[in-house]
Parts: structure tokens; sequence; C-alpha cells
């Protein structure tokens, strides 16, 4: 039986933008690449965009061979979760297109692998000549693509990434007045303003960053309280502030203003669930699987926007925690293990290969 490797991916110059995306099939035996496929999809989001380059690169896999037995690698955590089974899907779209995906070859032929971006350049150059060629209106044309990579697969052990990594200063909002009571504060909820304390905290926070002289980029969450403390840091550094969605707290659906205490009386099953695995979500809320996708694309899209730089990011518990555990290798539950302060400060080092270190957790020194 044949075996392929799949590589898809697939993007978007706006999220949603302008979106393309590019497969190729590949002969898992001798790294020969097989054949290819892109598309310009017009304005879709990324996460559309991907599965639909998940989609492409299964029918040219079953074109090629229907028996075969094909590994699907991609740098889409998302994706990857969603179609093994790991991670619920809430959007209807893409349960649509997870459905179609799934349809195309027999489940037991096909396996999910995640992949780093550096090791999936392939198909996101593919990707990008469809974005191009949609750009000037015209099709993708096989003929003229330069996607394809040397067939030769990496070393086993393949050196350590020395280049300058890009840095992510994340910051923690300041005090609101529902952080002293400890009450649950997402996406879905009141959104509420900096409190006088929490004032206080960014304008000590803007001092000690400004003394440093590192930062050279802002970007918040674009819920309130992370907008202002930002803006307090940003005209202090003589920076603009930029907003990016991926940066938001989790949305709690039916718990947003709650304590721990009264959710505990109010949906005990529902709560014990959440705590025990990353697919539980509150409902009408997120699960911390899918924050964790979410936070891993923005940190990913950040990285190689601001590639060598240092960066400060203004968001949330969830968030931030989630940086540092992706950054650690560290499973889920590690969540749980960190503590976090209003207005802290914590750091890790990104590296074009994928390694990441975490340089500094939960400092609130600036504050005393």
């Amino acid at each position: 039986m044949r075996q392929f490797a799949v590589e898809a991916d697939g993007g978007s110059r706006g999220n949603p933008g302008p979106a393309g995306y590019g497969a190729v099939v590949v002969d898992a035996a001798t790294g020969e690449t097989l054949t290819e496929t892109a598309a310009f999809l017009g304005t879709a989001t990324n996460n559309t965009a991907e599965y639909r380059g998940l989609i492409a690169g299964l029918r040219a896999a079953r074109d090629l061979d229907p028996e075969a037995r094909v590994e699907v690698r991609m740098d889409s955590k998302l994706v990857v979760e969603q179609m093994a089974g790991r991670w619920r899907i809430k959007h209807p779209g893409l349960q649509e297109l997870a459905a179609e995906a799934a349809g195309i070859l027999a489940p037991d032929q096909v396996t999910y692998v995640w992949i780093p971006r550096a090791e999936n350049q392939h198909a996101d150059r593919l990707a990008n000549e469809a974005m191009d060629a949609g750009a000037r209106g015209e099709r993708w044309n096989p003929a003229v693509s330069t996607a394809d990579l040397p067939a030769t697969p990496p070393p086993a052990a393949a050196p350590p990434d020395l280049s300058t990594p890009t840095t992510f200063v994340l910051l923690r909002h300041g005090e609101t007045a529902l952080t002293p009571e400890k009450r649950f504060s997402g996406s879905g909820g009141s959104d509420p303003a900096l409190s006088e304390a929490g004032r206080r905290q960014a304008a000590r926070t803007a001092e000690a960053l400004a003394a440093r002289g590192t930062v050279e980029a802002v970007v918040s969450s674009p819920l309130l309280r992370c907008r202002q403390t930002a803006e307090a840091v940003a005209g202090r550094l003589g920076l603009p502030v930029t907003v990016d969605e991926g940066l938001r707290e989790t949305a709690f659906g039916a718990w947003e203003g709650l304590t721990f205490g009264e959710v505990r009386e109010r949906w005990p099953e529902e709560l014990n669930a959440w705590l025990a695995s990353p697919d539980a979500a509150p409902a009408g809320g997120e699960s911390f699987g899918e924050v964790a996708a979410r936070v891993a694309e923005t940190r990913d899209r950040l990285r190689a926007a601001h590639a060598g730089r240092t960066v400060l990011l203004v968001s949330h518990v969830t968030p931030v925690k989630t940086l540092v555990r992706l950054a650690l290798g560290a499973p889920w539950q590690a969540l749980f293990r960190m503590e976090l302060s209003a207005a802290s400060l914590s750091e890790i080092a990104c590296y074009a290969d994928g390694n990441a270190s975490v340089r500094l957790l939960n400092d609130t020194g600036h504050l005393r």
C-alpha cells in the first residue's frame, strides 16, 4: 500500500481578507513531490483557508491512489486537533468543512500531525502564490510555480536556531473593579475599564518599560482594560498600539461576572468538566483548547511579522499563561499551576525553528 504525506496550508491577508491555500502530496518513502495544488479563495478567514488547503490536499492524494495511507502535516494546531477528534468544532462553517474533509478518504487511511511552520514552507509558498495571483486578477498556474522545495529530508538532529529570537514581553492588564473579587471576566462580559488602582499600575509599568528601553512595538487585546493599559505604556514609549483579536481573553459564557464559588454552586458538573478537560467549555463560552489554538496562531503570526524584535503583548490571564505553557511544552493543566498578578510582566523568546524559552514569569517588582 502506498503512503503519502499531504502538506497543506492556507492564509488570509486580513482575517478575513484576500485568502488562498496550497497543498502538496509527497511520496512518504522517497520525499518526492507527486503533485501540487493551490487556489485563490476571495475573501475568507485563515481557518477557512487552512481547511480548504486540507480538502484540496486530500482530494489530490485520493486522485493519485484512493487506497493510499495518508499522513496530513499542517502547522495549524486548530485543524490538526479538530480533525484528529481531540478538540470540538463549534463554528458551523468549520463543521461543514471538517465533514467534507473527513469524507474524502476512509478514516483509518488518514492520520494528522502538527508540524512547525518552518517545516511547512512548500505549502505556505503555494498559498502565497495563489494569493498573489488573485491580487493580480489571475488564477494560480502550476507551470510558473516556484514553491517546490528540495526533497531531501531534514537531518535527524538539526542544530538549534541561534538567530535573534522574537521576544514577547507579556503584560497582564491592570486591575478592574472585578479583579480583587476574582470574578470571571472574559470576552463576553461587561468589558470593564481599569479601576483607579489599575490606572496606577499601568503608569508604573509604563515607567518601568521606558527605563528598560527595549520594547519596539505594542500589541493589545481589543478589550478595554487591555487597551487602556497598552495606551498608557505606548504613550510613555512614543509608540502606537496595534489591536489584535487573537489576544482577547477566554469567553466564559454564562459564567461571566461570577465568582468561582458561584459557578460551583450553579454549575457543579460543568465546572468539574471544565477543570478536567481542555475540550470542555462553559455554556456559550470557549474551551481551553480553542483558546490555545487561537493564541498559538496569533503567536506565530506576530513572530513572523516582528522577527528579531521585542514586542509588548498586553493581554489577559489565560492567553499569557497559554503562551508560557506553550513555550515550556507543558500540558494544559499547567494553566492551573501559574500565578499571574494584575499588571505583572512575563517574557518569552520565540525562535524561527519553533523553539522557545521562558525568561520571566509574573514579575511585579515595578509595582512596589
